[in-house]
């Protein structure tokens, strides 16, 4: 048989394994590099009071949790009621980006289906979204006392990740 022409069968081969593997990771959980790393610092305009700025470093000294939406994301819907009840717990202030959203629309969304945040700020140009890595909407990073990020949840907060990865690990933190 022809040495050359166990070439491409060899690179089958390798590409059904890498597929095989891919297969089985969970897509959800994409490594963000900013995981242990500083929170990048931002300042933004608070989306009810466009007057007043939000200084990420004021959190400095809280375990808080960022959470990316936007008036024209279907998936924040679903997340948006998981938002709502835990927000009662008042476990840890949640502060809101309004990703690449006009105000009066993130203003009407939030006045439609309530406001889980102890502030929202207004991220128009979509820079402070960026700065975190911010492959789609929702997404929210927990950030320890420090300023570091210490949990990436890519995609609606669900009930699930809340009870199990979210809230053990604010507990920690906030020890």
């Amino acid at each position: 048989m022809n040495k050359k022409a166990l070439i491409p069968l060899g690179i089958f081969v390798v590409l059904v394994v890498f597929l095989a593997i891919g297969l089985t990771l969970d897509p959800k959980e994409v490594p963000s590099p900013l995981i242990d790393k500083p929170a990048p610092l931002f300042s933004a305009p608070r989306l009810h009071e466009p007057t007043q700025q939000f200084n990420s470093k004021d959190m400095l000294g809280k375990v808080w949790l960022l959470n990316v939406w936007a008036s024209w994301c279907v998936a924040c819907r679903q997340e948006h009621p998981v938002l709502m009840e835990f927000a009662k717990t008042k476990t840890l202030p949640i502060v809101g980006l309004d990703y690449k959203d006009k105000e009066a629309d993130g203003l009407k969304w939030l006045g439609r289906y309530g406001d889980p945040y102890d502030l929202s700020v207004s991220d128009k140009e979509g820079r402070i979204g960026i700065d975190f890595g911010v492959y789609g909407v929702p997404e929210s990073f927990l950030i320890d006392k420090t300023g570091v990020i210490r949990y990436k949840q890519i995609g609606p907060v669900t009930e699930a990740a809340l009870r199990e990865k979210i809230v053990p690990m604010i507990r920690e933190l906030q020890k």
